[in-house]
């Protein structure tokens, strides 16, 4: 029986010829992805620490992103115990405030690779598989007893296969894409499974397998993928990234299997407070909203940036309705800047903030009030994600974003788009 893209990945990973769903292996990973939370992390092993130290500094890849810079005294003294561990422990791959958001980095500075496993503290570590790693969340007891052993456990997921077909028709998004598989799928449909994508993914660029992909965990996903074709290796060269491609085999038994035509789909909206409540955007009616929001790990990138700026350049945004806008690194924010996207952005009335996660957690920036509305290319809209439990969160693509800033109500952004 041939192994699916999980089953051959930790066969490798935990030194076995092979292994089947269910089964519980000890891997090393090569990397652990850990961020502001490093600092409660290292505290839990603080002695263990003192004693034996991390047991490689190349494992450890951290960022402070979530809450960057500082917006209190408590953050800026965990940030403090970090940048002090990092020193001590002479922890190569560091990210301090500003150079962006953890699963960017990781992605352009080329630490994820085909093939390689790679654990965090932050679930949307699923990430990295839109360039052919195992990549999952992992909880902060784990992470700290991982810096000590440099090993874990996982267990070997089942595996649903997703076949894709046709292209997307702009300004229709990858985004709009993942909002229809988890609607059909469910928010607990691919729980504890890995996710295959399959068939037409040359329709998809990185940045689209890079937004699916970190989505993959709002259905349950252990982690999602894709294989390794062109596209991704040309990714791989710009970003230096190395591995070795592994894909499922012609004959991989899964537990579900799935179609999806791009060429059908249509703008999408995820209404509150449900991932998985989604509507099409024209038929959502006059819904009011005060604060729009493009960035995070899930839709701050470059081509994310143009796509809005495509819709919002010479016009301006709603007077009752603030836009803010957070690149998603530091070289995106720089690229934005030297093409003009972030002069276009700010023209049209957008507030642009420093690269991190921005208020994608409600911690700071962007915080909203009882009776608000948001617009959001993140990947959650959860009660009380943006900081109050009185105010809705609406999920959307860059371009259904945008559009929505200049009504000052949720819009499908095809009565904009100029392509």
């Amino acid at each position: 029986m041939g192994m699916t893209f999980a089953e051959k990945v930790l066969a490798k990973a935990s030194g076995n010829e092979s292994v089947v769903p269910g089964q519980v292996v000890t891997v090393r990973p090569d990397h652990l992805l850990t961020h502001d939370n490093t600092a409660p992390i290292i505290k839990k092993v603080e002695n263990e620490l003192l004693k034996y130290g991390v047991c490689d500094p190349e494992l450890p890849i951290i960022v402070l992103d979530h809450v960057s810079p500082a917006a209190n005294e408590k953050a800026a003294a965990q940030h403090k115990s970090v940048r002090e561990f990092v020193k001590s422990q002479g922890i190569r791959h560091f990210y301090d405030v500003g150079m962006g958001i953890c699963h960017q980095l990781v992605m352009e500075e080329g630490l994820a690779g085909p093939g390689k496993l790679i654990v965090g503290s932050d679930s949307h570590s699923c990430t990295y598989g839109a360039i052919g790693a195992f990549s999952t969340g992992i909880d902060r007891t784990e992470a700290a007893c991982l810096l000590l052993t440099g090993e874990t456990w996982l267990r070997v997921p089942h595996s649903i296969k997703i076949t894709l077909s046709g292209r997307l028709r702009p300004p229709v998004a990858a985004k709009d894409l993942m909002l229809a598989i988890i609607r059909e799928l469910g928010a607990d449909g691919a729980n504890y499974c890995s996710v295959e994508f399959h068939g037409g993914i040359d329709a998809l660029t990185m940045d689209d397998r890079i937004a699916m992909c970190n989505m993959a965990v709002e259905m349950g996903a252990k982690n999602a993928a894709f294989p390794v074709d062109e596209i991704a290796v040309e990714y791989m060269n710009v970003n230096r990234a190395t591995g070795e491609p592994l894909w499922a085999d012609a004959d991989a038994k899964y537990v579900a299997e799935y179609s999806f035509d791009l060429d059908s789909l249509v703008p999408l909206v995820a209404i509150p407070h449900r991932v998985d409540n989604v509507r099409p955007a024209a038929e959502l009616g006059d819904i009011t909203i005060h604060q729009a929001f493009l960035g995070t790990c899930t839709n701050g990138r470059l081509s994310d940036l143009h796509e809005a700026a495509r819709i919002l350049k010479g016009r301006s945004i709603s007077p009752d309705c603030r836009l803010l806008t957070v690149p998603a690194s530091k070289k995106v924010l720089d690229e934005a800047l030297a093409d003009g996207t972030i002069a276009a952005l700010s023209a049209a009335g957008s507030l642009i903030l420093p690269s991190g996660c921005g208020p994608c957690m409600g911690a700071h920036q962007g915080v909203l009030a009882p009776g608000e509305a948001c617009i959001s290319t993140a990947n959650r809209n959860f009660r009380g994600r943006m900081g109050c439990v009185e105010a809705d969160i609406y999920l959307a693509s860059p371009a259904t974003v945008a559009a929505s800033a200049i009504h000052g109500r949720i819009t499908d952004p095809r009565e904009e788009y100029r392509a």
